[in-house]
């Protein structure tokens, strides 16, 4: 799958078959549910998740919640709109597939 295809499922009921969690956050987020995106991404412990769940706090608006889960992914928050930065977490975990 590639950043394409991933972008065009939005427009699908369901998330594609073959999406990692962290897509699926992502894609959930994309089609307005921020509540099944961040249970989806909330209790996993590695770095992907962490930026997923930083970028879910700034769309919320709590960027001292955000900052703290970018401390966890090794990042700092982006002056990027949220739609750019949703397309680049999407992208970089593609090209981790």
């Amino acid at each position: 799958m590639n950043f394409t295809s991933f972008q065009q499922s939005i427009s699908s009921s369901a998330p594609p078959s073959e999406a990692s969690l962290y897509l699926q956050a992502l894609w959930h987020d994309a089609k307005g549910d921020w509540d099944k995106a961040h249970v989806l991404i909330q209790d996993l412990p590695d770095q992907n998740a962490a930026w997923i769940h930083a970028y879910l706090h700034r769309k919320e608006g709590d960027n001292w919640n955000a900052d703290y889960w970018y401390r966890r992914a090794g990042k700092k928050r982006p002056q990027q709109t949220l739609e750019e930065e949703w397309q680049s977490i999407a992208s970089a975990l593609l090209e981790e597939e």
